[in-house]
């Protein structure tokens, strides 16, 4: 089980607002997070993450705890090691599609089946700046797994796909997270984006 029972102050258009997250997620499971612009989606992401310190609360996974305020535990996100698909991507300008992969892990057949999960096999040796939107996106999700995470955060990650791209992808990557036994957190814009493979949902309140 991950256990998040956390609280961290945001700034909104209006003032403060505070975000309180009280949720237990079942280890293996997929949790679409939806809500509008605002309500503190990515942050959420990143609090889990170790990339932002909530102000109070307590993040477990499993029997380790990753954070406590009152404890003043709060692992680093290196200790923590979840696969993370920023938003923006957050690629590296310098290096090929392949060196981005092999960055994250030597094993040379785990980065050929990724390849060929993500289509891009053909552009094993372009840089960012030569590839497409959706296929920077998928080189983005591809870096994450290859470290075979067994937490996955992912951030609008299919947002510049277009349906037959991201229902193939999604069907893949149902299959690498049972493989992998992992626990995909996945922020959403779209209500319905991932409908009939989803476990549980946390919708978000808050508005832009």
């Amino acid at each position: 089980m991950i256990r998040i029972h956390i609280e961290k102050r945001l700034k909104a258009y209006n003032g403060i607002q505070v975000l309180r997250i009280e949720k237990n997620i079942t280890l293996g499971s997929i949790l679409r997070i939806t809500g509008p612009s605002g309500a503190g989606k990515t942050t959420l992401l990143k609090m889990i993450a170790g990339l932002i310190t909530p102000d109070t609360g307590t993040i477990a996974v499993g029997d380790t705890v990753w954070y406590d305020s009152a404890m003043k535990i709060s692992l680093s996100p290196q200790q923590r090691q979840p696969g993370f698909v920023f938003q923006d991507y957050a690629l590296f300008p310098n290096m090929t599609v392949l060196q981005h992969l092999q960055y994250a892990t030597q094993d040379a057949a785990w980065i050929t089946r990724l390849l060929a999960i993500g289509q891009l096999e053909a552009f094993a040796h372009q840089k960012p700046a030569h590839l497409s939107g959706g296929q920077q996106q998928r080189l983005a999700i591809l870096r994450a797994l290859a470290i075979k995470p067994r937490l996955l955060l992912m951030d609008e990650p299919f947002s510049a796909l277009d349906v037959k791209m991201k229902t193939r992808l999604i069907a893949e990557l149902q299959l690498i997270f049972k493989e992998l036994n992992a626990t995909a957190i996945i922020v959403s814009h779209n209500p319905q984006e991932m409908d009939g493979i989803c476990d549980d949902e946390l919708v978000l309140g808050g508005e832009e």
